[in-house]
């Protein structure tokens, strides 16, 4: 009886160790890269889906595919191996395999229970914009932008057929209810009915005056809707090829999704840049309800919005490229609830000065967001930028915030409180960086002319600009003397300049292209640098001499920092790593792989055990450091 026990004790701790996805967990924590600590923000999204049992919600992400409890709303899983975003992913009709489409222009098949990748589908030489299950699940359609839609045997991963004749990039694939005819909408304006079994074009629908951007058939196979960057829903006779209606309403950046009820009766549209979901009644056309982006925390919602229907039809799913996520009563247009944590592309990221607390800034939702490096909880969200936001900084003393956006404003914030202590507003155009002097008594900023306005910090009293680049300015840094500033510019040069007199004192003209970031090593004795020419750079801080060239890179490098006893330095490229040098040799110590896409900020903690990076991915990643 005991060996029976101890038995049946071992087998439910094995079930409880090895089905990660059967209990929530942090989502900070799940499937987190080698080497990495926690990842702060979920990505961005690109696609929402419910299993055909509605009990779970698939969202796919610029970091993978994150699988909610649909009843509780809790994160079960994220599903990783895309090495770039996912743009599209489908449950299968018995809802046991999950399909995947990436800019990494695979295919991949999952298994929905355990998440375990089951194959991957190459063929497509391009992005996969759009997957589709038949009906009877046991092909798969794809639409990339190398122009074609394939046909996929489940089984076996192999493409079965290949359909040609769309001009441009396909966005939408669908299957019809029967699964004999596959349609597919491109940005060549038009929608193509497809014979599965032949190839054979059965029509081509025209009418659209700009991209088609999503299709879908009504439940009974009859008719089918597209949406447009022509701002509106169209609805066609499968039969004869005629528009039936077009629906009209939403406003700028088209209309980006549409999704049939279950019953057929209503159809849910996505906006573009007018942030709204509209419900219609296809008898009338009839526009019910217009759904406003989430804004309960008060995060600004913009960009196109993506639609999913639950089994039921009670509930509307709708995920922002900017980040919200929001759940709707259908029948009243009443907003439920917001799934958080999903973010925007992240410009900047920076840890405070006691290393409690990262700051992260970046596009699309115009947030700021401050976490807790501990417990990797979301502190705060500082609202009130109106643009991108680019760089992100904190005083030396720790207090205040400074936030630049591309909306020629530097804003800046008490961390304690949230609240804005100052802005700082007379700029000529998008504000790429910014930097606090070692005292903290003032304030640099490109002003986006290619000059830099030094500015006083207490009274925002302006002092003088510096003038003598060519092209943007993209990275300012201060030496830990505060006598000297550094400039690095698109005009490929790094600039030297004495901050008392606004003269340029040395002119670095080594790099074949853009120099990105700059940064100093903490005994003010050496500059690095990173550039589009896929370099690193290190040079004499006195003399402007070059010292060695880092080589390793395949992308551009556009961000540098030392570790705070400077003896490693640490890129960012967008080649979507984070590399690690030896300072005083050169030497490539480790590349940090994790980001699905460009690698924008890297920033090390003051006790120099955690380096942060953020990236277009959406997400911050926290990668722990050893002496070894």
């Amino acid at each position: 009886m005991k060996k029976t026990l101890i038995s049946i004790l071992t087998i439910w701790f094995l079930i409880l160790a090895f089905t990660s996805n059967t209990f929530a967990q942090n989502y900070t924590q799940l499937s987190l890269p080698t080497g990495a600590k926690a990842r702060l923000g979920k990505g961005t999204v690109y696609a929402i889906t419910y299993s055909p049992d509605g009990r779970r919600l698939a969202v796919a992400s610029s970091i993978g595919i994150w699988i909610y409890d649909a009843e509780t709303y809790e994160e079960l899983d994220l599903l990783t191996g895309h090495t770039s975003q996912v743009r599209t992913v489908v449950f299968s009709p018995d809802g046991l395999t999950l399909a995947s489409g990436s800019a990494d222009n695979t295919i991949r098949l999952w298994d929905a229970r355990t998440g375990t990748s089951l194959q991957t589908l190459k063929g497509h030489i391009f992005r996969v914009n759009s997957v589709v299950f038949s009906p009877d699940g046991k092909t798969l359609a794809s639409g990339s932008d190398d122009k074609t839609v394939r046909i996929w045997s489940v089984s076996t991963g192999t493409t079965l057929r290949t359909f040609t004749g769309h001009t441009q990039r396909v966005w939408s694939v669908t299957f019809s209810p029967d699964g004999s005819t596959v349609a597919s909408g491109s940005w060549d304006q038009t929608v193509r009915l497809w014979d599965v079994q032949t190839g054979e074009t059965l029509r081509i629908l025209t009418g659209h005056e700009r991209h088609i951007l999503e299709i879908a058939f009504s439940p009974d196979g009859k008719s089918l809707a597209s949406t447009s960057w022509d701002r509106t829903v169209r609805l066609w006779d499968i039969n004869t090829g005629v528009a039936l209606q077009t629906l009209k309403g939403h406003t700028g950046g088209g209309v980006v999704s549409i999704k049939y009820s279950p019953d057929g009766k209503t159809l849910a549209s996505g906006g573009g840049m007018d942030s709204t979901v509209r419900i219609w009644d296809i008898q009338t056309g009839a526009c019910l309800h217009t759904l406003k982006g989430n804004t309960d925390d008060g995060i600004k919602v913009e960009g196109s919005i993506k639609v999913a229907f639950s089994p039921n039809g009670k509930t509307l799913a709708s995920g922002s490229f900017s980040g919200s996520f929001s759940l709707w009563d259908v029948q009243t247009g009443k907003h439920l609830r917001s799934l958080t944590g999903y973010t925007g592309r992240v410009r900047s990221v920076a840890f405070s000065r006691d290393g409690s607390i990262i700051a992260s800034g970046g596009s699309k939702d115009c947030t700021v967001r401050l976490w807790d490096v501990q417990t990797t909880n979301q502190i705060r969200v500082l609202t009130g930028h109106t643009w991108d936001v680019s760089c992100v900084v904190f005083s030396p003393d720790g207090k205040t915030l400074a936030c630049a956006d591309l909306e020629k404003i530097v804003h800046l914030w008490n961390v304690q409180t949230g609240a804005s202590v100052r802005k700082f507003t007379d700029h000529t155009d998008g504000i790429w960086c910014i930097a606090f002097n070692p005292n903290g008594k003032i304030l640099a900023s490109d002003n986006g002319d290619n000059t830099i306005k030094l500015w006083e910090t207490q009274t925002g009293r302006y002092i003088r600009s510096l003038t003598g680049h060519t092209d943007d300015v993209v990275g300012i840094v201060f030496s830990p003397d505060g006598k000297t500033l550094v400039s690095s510019s698109w005009d490929h040069t790094i600039r030297l300049w004495d901050v008392h007199t606004g003269t340029s004192v040395i002119e670095l003209t080594q790099h074949t292209d853009r120099v990105g970031g700059v940064a100093y090593s903490p005994d003010g004795k050496i500059l690095a640098s990173g550039s589009w020419d896929d370099t690193v750079r290190l040079w004499n801080a006195q003399t402007g001499t070059s010292i060695q060239t880092l080589a390793g890179h395949t992308g551009d490098v556009v961000s540098v920092v030392f570790s705070p006893d400077g003896k490693i330095l640490a890129s960012g490229s967008w080649d979507y790593t984070v590399r690690l040098w030896d300072v005083g040799t050169g030497t490539h110590l480790m590349t940090l792989n994790g980001h699905t896409d460009g690698v924008n900020s890297v920033a090390y903690s003051p006790d120099g055990k955690l380096i942060a990076s953020g990236g277009w991915d959406g997400s911050v990643l926290l990668w722990e450091v050893t002496p070894d």
